[in-house]
């Protein structure tokens, strides 16, 4: 098993080299939905600053809004992702992949809304306008070569930005990310694992 696989083993819908902080923001995906999309976002909370305890708290429904006044715009809201990859690489999975998390919102990809419903969402920590890490980009992906591998219905072409399933409404991962080098570096994983 080469590095990429084994970075990207999954088990029963989880990801194992990810730390587990489970969310109760999911359910389940409708009866009969194909995994079939992935769904690149971008997270810093506070707007703009990095590591801390808040996207956790954000997806585990525990943020404080004394904490920041940004925190009190956003307080009451339920939502997830399924994997989110932190500036230093660190990989945490809130939501077994099996199941919907609730990452796009309103949304619409190839004619089809409810994007929830049939695909898995990555939030990088970043925003829109300073540059991913280079580990991050390393660790999604071979993260979205694992998931390709469990999900046929995932292709290269069928990993996008958030901005692309919600044009006008949101902006992530922006024009900070890379698409070329993750496009790049996602076909010298899959190369790599056959």
């Amino acid at each position: 098993m080469s590095k990429s696989q084994q970075a990207s083993k999954i088990v029963d819908g989880w990801l194992v080299t990810a730390r587990q902080c489970k969310s109760p923001n999911f359910d389940q995906r409708p009866e009969g939905s194909v995994i079939d999309l992935l769904v690149v976002h971008g997270i810093s909370l506070p707007p703009g600053e990095y590591g801390g305890p808040w996207i956790d708290d954000l997806f585990m429904n525990r943020l404080d809004p004394s904490m920041h006044p940004y925190f009190e715009e956003i307080k009451g809201l339920e939502v997830s992702t399924h994997v989110l990859i932190r500036r230093d690489g660190e990989r945490v999975q809130y939501v077994d992949f099996n199941a919907r998390a609730w990452h796009a919102g309103k949304s619409c990809f190839d004619g089809r809304t409810r994007c929830n419903d049939y695909s898995i969402g990555i939030e990088l920590e970043g925003t829109d306008e300073a540059p991913y890490e280079t580990v991050q980009y390393e660790c999604l992906a071979m993260l979205a070569c694992g998931l390709m591998r469990q999900y046929p219905g995932i292709t290269p072409n069928r990993i996008v930005g958030h901005s692309d399933i919600a044009p006008g409404r949101k902006t992530d991962p922006g024009p900070s990310f890379d698409w070329g080098y993750f496009r790049q570096l996602v076909k010298r994983f899959m190369e790599t694992q056959t």
